[in-house]
C-alpha cells in the first residue's frame, strides 16, 4: 500500500500505481485506489478512485467512483460520486458526474452533464387515515 506524501489526507491507500515513466495501453480495471503518473492510452473502470498525478497523460475514456485529476486527460468521464479538477489538471472531454470541483487555474475544455444522486424522499406530513368512532 503507497501513500503519496503530495495527496491530501482525503486521499485513500493507493493499491496500485503506475510511475512517471511507465507507458500503457488497454484496459484497466480495479478495485481500491490507483494512482497513475505515467502515460496511459485506452479504458479505466472502476467503482473507486483513480488519481491522475502531475506528471500524467492519459487518452482514455473513463469510467469510476471519484477521480481526482492533478494531470492531463483526453477523453470523457462518467463518474458516479465525484471529479476534482485540481490547479495544475487539464481535461479536453465530455464529463457527467453528481459532484464536480474545479480549482482555480485548472483547464476543461468540454461539456458537463449534472447527474442527481438518488436521495429517498421523506414526506413532511403524515398520510393517516382516520378512524370515525362510533358514537
Amino acid at each position: 500500500m503507497l501513500k503519496s506524501g503530495n495527496d491530501t489526507a482525503n486521499d485513500r491507500e493507493i493499491k496500485a500505481f503506475l510511475g512517471e515513466d511507465t507507458e500503457f495501453k488497454g484496459v484497466l480495471s480495479f478495485e481500491k485506489t490507483v494512482r497513475i503518473d505515467g502515460t496511459f492510452g485506452g479504458e479505466v473502470i472502476t467503482k473507486d478512485t483513480l488519481i491522475v498525478g502531475e506528471n500524467a497523460v492519459l487518452d482514455a475514456d473513463i469510467s469510476v467512483g471519484t477521480i481526482i485529476i492533478r494531470g492531463k486527460i483526453s477523453g470523457n468521464i462518467n463518474a458516479t460520486k465525484k471529479i476534482e479538477l485540481c490547479s495544475n489538471g487539464e481535461l479536453v472531454g465530455n464529463i457527467k458526474t453528481p459532484i464536480l470541483f474545479i480549482e482555480d487555474g485548472a483547464v476543461f475544455e468540454g461539456n458537463c452533464e449534472m447527474i442527481r444522486k438518488d436521495k429517498k424522499v421523506i414526506p413532511m406530513v403524515r398520510n393517516e387515515k382516520k378512524e370515525e368512532k362510533a358514537v
